[in-house]
């Protein structure tokens, strides 16, 4: 089963060294911004930049619309982050993967960084970074969904790029937080009173 679900016959890691392989200062800066822009640190920040908006909106027309679609982003993305949280922590604990330094040869590889070892599956930086995305997604127009495209796969390129997770890591991660933003927005929406209540 793993054979197939997570080494993909051996393309798990040969995507690996195929981003991880070349580097230059300028791609290394650029991955180390979006790895830290795509850590759960980021939560609190992000919570209060969304909070200060949905407020904005607020005091501008508290039954509109517009308002109540950030009220139910806002709320989905706490109990999101709460649940994933979990989620992820429980998944690394059960499947303990080795992290690429564990298992590959350190002439083939490049950690940028200090070198983490255990709990590789899922990546929580790609998981948190889908998060953020499919809780805006629908929030927004065109041109700030390639934006919020490039930054879901910007922080998933930059974990493999940077040492630290396998492509399955990340791919899996961003998948399962995007798929329990869906979930939650839909349950959480059925719960929401109607504007006229």
């Amino acid at each position: 089963m793993k054979a197939w679900l997570y080494d993909w016959g051996g393309a798990n890691v040969a995507v690996f060294h195929a981003l991880n392989a070349h580097h230059t200062q300028w791609l290394d800066d650029l991955m180390l911004a979006l790895t830290w822009a795509g850590a759960h640190e980021r939560f609190a920040a992000y919570l209060g930049l969304f909070s200060l908006l949905t407020w904005w909106y607020y005091a501008r027309d508290p039954a509109g619309a517009r308002t109540r679609a950030l009220v139910l982003a806002l709320v989905t993305f706490s109990c999101a982050y709460l649940l994933d949280g979990i989620l992820v922590i429980g998944l690394k604990t059960a499947f303990d993967f080795p992290r690429p330094p564990a298992s590959l040869l350190a002439d083939g590889l490049v950690v940028v960084g200090t070198p983490e070892f255990r709990h590789s599956f899922p990546s929580g930086h790609a998981s948190f970074a889908g998060m953020v995305a499919a809780v805006f997604w629908p929030l927004t127009g065109v041109a700030l969904r390639c934006v919020l495209a490039l930054f879901v796969i910007g922080v998933c390129v930059s974990r493999p790029y940077l040492g630290f997770h396998f492509p399955a890591d990340v791919l899996f991660g961003s998948l399962l937080s995007v798929l329990l933003v869906i979930a939650l927005r839909a349950v959480l929406a059925t719960r929401m009173p109607s504007p006229h209540a």
